[in-house]
Order: C-alpha cells, then structure tokens, then sequence
C-alpha cells in the first residue's frame, strides 16, 4: 500500500499539486455525468479543512495542442458549486512567469490549471515540464486513478520532486480492485463491453485466471464471434485482433472457466432505421450492423450475475447513446444494482449510461478508470502508483 494524504504531517498553509481525473462527458457544453468530480470531493474537502491550498491539474478529452474546445471551464464552474471556495481556471500555465500567479489566486481560493494535456509536454513526461509543476507547490498528491496507467509528467514526473502521497480516491481504488484480484467470493463474474479491443482482450486473459465467468458484450464481442468465423455484417470490429482472439479462445479452452458471447442479437440495416430486428448471433445479414444484446442474451447474462458473489462491469453493452438500443447495458445495470453480490462497475461510457442515481447506491464501488481499472486488474499495480511514498 501507499501513504495517503491522512499521513501528511503538516498540511496548514502549506500547497498541495493534486492531479485528478475529471475527463468527464460533456453534452452542448454541460456535464453529463459528474461522478468522477463528486468522487474526488472527500480528498479536496479533507486538504481544505486542513487548512492547504490547493492546485489542480487534470485532463479533458484528447486535444492535439492548445484547443479551447477542451477547454476544462465548465468543470471549473460545476466544481465550485460543490465546494465553498472560488474556482479559479489559470491557462497558460505552462510559462515560468505563472507560478506567481498560481501562488496569488491559491490563496483566495482553489486553482485549476487549465487542461493538462494542452502542452506536448504532459504526454512526453518532461523533466523539466515536471520540475515547473513541482514548484507550484509543498506536496504532490495523485488522485486520478483514471489516468494513473499514463506516464505523464503531472501524474508521474512531477514526483520525482516532490513527497508524494495517494489521494482517498486512489487509496479506495487500490483497496476495492485488489479485494477482487487477490480475495474474490466466488462465483466471480466479469462483464466486458464497448470497443478498445485490444486492451480489453489482453485483460481478458488475465481475468480467466481469476474469474469463473467473463461475458462479452459491444463491439469487443463482435470481435470474438468474427474470430469464431461467425459473419458480422458491417458491425464494428477489429479486424486486427481477430488472431488475438483466438488464441483467448484456445487459452480459455485449458481453463476452468467460461467465456460467454451473446446469445442474440439487435440489428438494423439503417442507423436511422426505426424498426429493430432481434436474430441469432449466427444470423446477421451481411447488410446489417449489431447494436445491442439480445433479449435472450439479457436474460442469460442477468442470471449469471444473480448467482454471483463478485462482479466487475468495464464497458456498455451496445450503443447506449441512441435509447433504442439502450436495453444490454441497462439490463446489466440493474442486474448489479439487484445483485447482494460485491461490484466493482468503472470505465468512462458505462459510467455516463448510468442515469439513474439510486442504481449508483447500491453498487459496492464506482471506479473512476475505464482502461486504468483494465490495466491495474491486468498488473496488479500502475505507474502513477508506483511513485508514491509506500506505506
């Protein structure tokens, strides 16, 4: 384990550098989902009443440079509503001349450095880039779980030079995943959707070590059923690991464990088309593109997860923005939420499909990390983990 903020010795009038993960969704320029700012509210209220002042970095989307469009002011406004201090957006930040100004404006209230990954120099992990951010502050403290597996200067480099401790987010996050890697109730059930295949399918691997059942979902399980030799129509799949997914095949094969691909599923041969077509997995027109889980195939995955003790949702199971086929990852929404089993449900898009609140309460934990919950349950550790003090 690592040294969170509760083992800071002295944090009155002293700055804290916090990276977080508020790569958050964003719809007409509002904020469609806040989990991931709610969830880090226990770290900054916790540094504000002990008396630090407190600069934050984060990310937003995937900018190729300064692009204002990524801009991260409507978190800025949405965070100050949820705490009682000014919310102030530094841009620029990447000039020496700041650090006064980040200094001053800390002072009457919580910094926020504009978008983090506006400069090259976030990604390429510069030293000196690094060095500059450390300046801003006393203490370096990381809570973005969710871009913990990037090598980046404000979540790696920057403690090179500062004591540098876990945030309550993080430390949660390490403790819930590791009670699912390391001492899981069984049955263990294991639910993969949305796209990334190549990262899904590498996880999925070490996952059949661990967990009886994975069941796939999206266009990951467009993928495995192309790989079975299955024809897919025009449905999203990645061609390129298609040899990939056999050898997962072949591997699962020498396992005592299941990999479950769906049992039907919804079509149309028009995205705009109205009317919905439910057929067998083996039975999509060449023509046609997969959307969703079927509803035999929900009825199926939802009782496997009722029998189960622990549970982990990474990924939708369809295209859940269009409420025609919103009903797979809905289904296995309140599967979980219906389940006594402990539940682990993370990733960027399957948070923003969860609409309904009370579903939220009765999962066991939220991860904040969609490829960083991936890459942690793949290697038991992360980067940005690595660096902090240990406890």
């Amino acid at each position: 384990m690592k040294k969170t903020i509760l083992d800071i010795p002295v944090l009155k009038n002293k700055t804290v550098f916090l990276t977080v993960d508020f790569n958050i969704s964003l719809h007409n320029g509002k904020i469609a989902n806040d989990t991931r700012i709610r969830e880090v509210l226990p770290t900054i209220n916790y540094l504000l009443k002990k008396g630090a002042k407190l600069v934050i970095a984060s990310h937003l989307g995937r900018p190729d440079g300064y692009d204002l469009q990524y801009s991260l002011r409507p978190v800025a406004e949405h965070l100050q509503k949820m705490v009682s201090q000014k919310v102030f957006i530094v841009d620029k930040y990447w000039f020496p001349e700041i650090n006064q100004e980040v200094s001053q404006k800390a002072k009457q209230g919580i910094v926020l450095l504009e978008n983090i990954r506006f400069t090259e120099n976030e990604r390429k992990n510069d030293n000196n880039f690094s060095k500059h951010l450390s300046c801003m502050a006393d203490y370096f403290v990381n809570d973005a779980f969710g871009a913990s597996h990037r090598v980046h200067a404000s979540i790696v480099g920057i403690a090179q030079y500062l004591p540098s401790y876990a945030g309550l987010l993080l430390d949660r996050e390490i403790r819930m995943l590791d009670k699912s890697l390391f001492n899981p109730q069984k049955p263990f059930v294991v639910v993969i959707g949305g796209a990334k295949t190549p990262e899904k399918i590498s996880v999925i691997e070490k996952l059949l070590d661990i967990a009886g059942t994975v069941i796939l979902g999206g266009a990951i399980a467009n993928t495995f059923l192309a790989a079975w030799g299955f024809g897919m129509g025009k449905s999203i799949i990645d061609y390129e690991m298609i040899e990939m997914a056999k050898v997962v095949f072949w591997k699962t094969s020498r396992r005592h464990s299941a990999l479950i691909l769906p049992h039907d599923v919804i079509i149309t041969t028009d995205s705009n088309q109205k009317k919905l077509i439910t057929v067998d997995y083996n039975k999509v027109p060449s023509n046609a593109s997969i959307y969703d889980i079927g509803p035999e195939t929900r009825k199926y995955y939802g009782q496997l997860m009722e029998k189960a003790k622990t549970i982990i949702w990474n990924g939708p199971m369809g295209l859940f923005e269009d409420e025609r086929f919103k009903a797979g990852t809905e289904s296995v929404l309140k599967s979980i939420a219906g389940s006594k089993a402990f539940s682990i449900v993370g990733g960027g898009d399957t948070l923003t499909s969860i609409k309904n609140k009370d579903y939220l309460k009765k999962i066991t934990h939220i991860s904040t990390g969609g490829s960083a919950m991936l890459e942690y349950l793949k290697k038991g550790t992360l980067p940005g983990i690595e660096v902090l003090i240990d406890a």
